[in-house]
């Protein structure tokens, strides 16, 4: 008897270790961003990503959970949100690709092509376009950063804000300018004299004179109360530019439920769809807050729009070749990039060639 009766107790160990690991579970996830809620992107971690993900989760398994959120810079900052991601430090981030350009440099690609569209719905499928036929986008951030990518992020498009009127590209020659990471060649090119920087060090910063602009989009001047410090809002149209994104620690996500990791994944793809969508609601009342606010907000003709893509024409080249070197598919992602552009109907006012 007690020969049977210990095969029958070990089968019932083992059934009871089964069926735990099975039972639901309580996650925790810590969500962050180096920018303030105010930006849009994280806005809608927030209140989009950040509900939808427990709502779904709640709804639809057995498991619950539960985000910690950090937003402007509590638990992560704007430059460092890719390695806080890596390192374990948070478990979901948002930050722009525009503070990685070391590590990140084909993900910008978009910004090597200025006055793309300014419609951040058309940006981010664009974008998407690019990342299913060039895989490395995308599996960068698997092989050397220990993170899964789980949404594009698209910004309003960009212009030019300042504390100075201008009217034609020459004006801007000498003038101090802030941008960050690539778009500052497009105020090289222009004869202006770039300044790294970030939203959150702007008002300070035109306040003091450290710089007298900004490449910004309308969302950002409202955000971050510039018109305050700087009067002058200028639509150049440089691009909406799908440089953002979305990520998760990849042991983080691999520890996960499948069905938990299902949700996020589906959830991560909204988001980046709403991130267009928002921006493009939000351009024209932004705008029309600025002028409501007593800023200065002119159109240039499409000749100044032109005269500064003339400066660039040779740059998008020089950026493919420069990847190539390096081991990236530059020229491939750039010719993709233009062809898609123009099939989802864009007109270049100076029509880039890569070779």
């Amino acid at each position: 008897m007690k020969r049977l009766l210990k095969p029958l107790v070990m089968s019932m160990i083992v059934g009871f270790v089964g069926a735990g690991s099975a039972m639901a579970e309580d996650i925790k996830l810590r969500i962050a961003s180096g920018h303030p809620a105010a930006n849009t992107y994280v806005n809608l971690m927030q209140n989009f990503f950040v509900p939808e993900v427990t709502k779904r989760v709640a709804e639809r398994t057995k498991h619950k959970v539960e985000f910690v959120e950090g937003y402007g810079g509590s638990m992560v900052k704007v430059a460092d949100t890719l390695e806080g991601v890596q390192s374990g430090l948070i478990d979901v981030g948002g930050y722009c690709f525009c503070f990685e350009a070391s590590n990140l440099p084909l993900n910008a690609f978009q910004i090597m092509l200025p006055f793309g569209t300014m419609d951040p719905e058309v940006s981010v499928k664009l974008a998407r376009k690019v990342y299913d036929q060039v895989p490395e986008l995308s599996s960068v951030f698997e092989k050397k950063y220990g993170q899964k990518l789980l949404g594009l992020i698209a910004d309003n498009g960009y212009n030019l804000g300042t504390t100075f009127p201008w009217k034609s590209v020459s004006e801007l020659k000498g003038q101090k300018i802030a941008g960050a990471g690539l778009n500052l060649k497009w105020l090289e090119f222009a004869g202006a004299t770039p300044v790294q920087s970030s939203l959150p060090e702007a008002y300070t910063s035109l306040q003091t004179g450290v710089y007298n602009g900004w490449i910004m989009f309308p969302s950002g001047w409202v955000n971050f109360k510039l018109n305050e410090v700087a009067k002058y809002y200028t639509e150049i149209g440089f691009g909406s530019i799908t440089w953002h994104g979305l990520t998760m620690n990849s042991k983080k996500f691999n520890r996960l439920p499948k069905d938990v990791q299902k949700i996020i994944l589906e959830v991560g793809r909204e988001y980046e769809a709403m991130t267009g969508k928002v921006n493009k609601e939000n351009y024209p009342k932004q705008l029309k807050q600025l002028a409501d606010l007593g800023m200065t907000v002119n159109k240039v003709p499409p000749s100044v729009q032109q005269d500064w893509a003339m400066s660039l024409k040779g740059w998008p080249q020089q950026m493919a070749t420069d990847l190539d070197k390096r081991g990236f598919p530059g020229t491939k992602t750039l010719k993709i990039a233009l062809k898609e552009a123009e099939a989802l109907g864009h007109k270049w006012p100076v029509r880039y060639e890569i070779k």
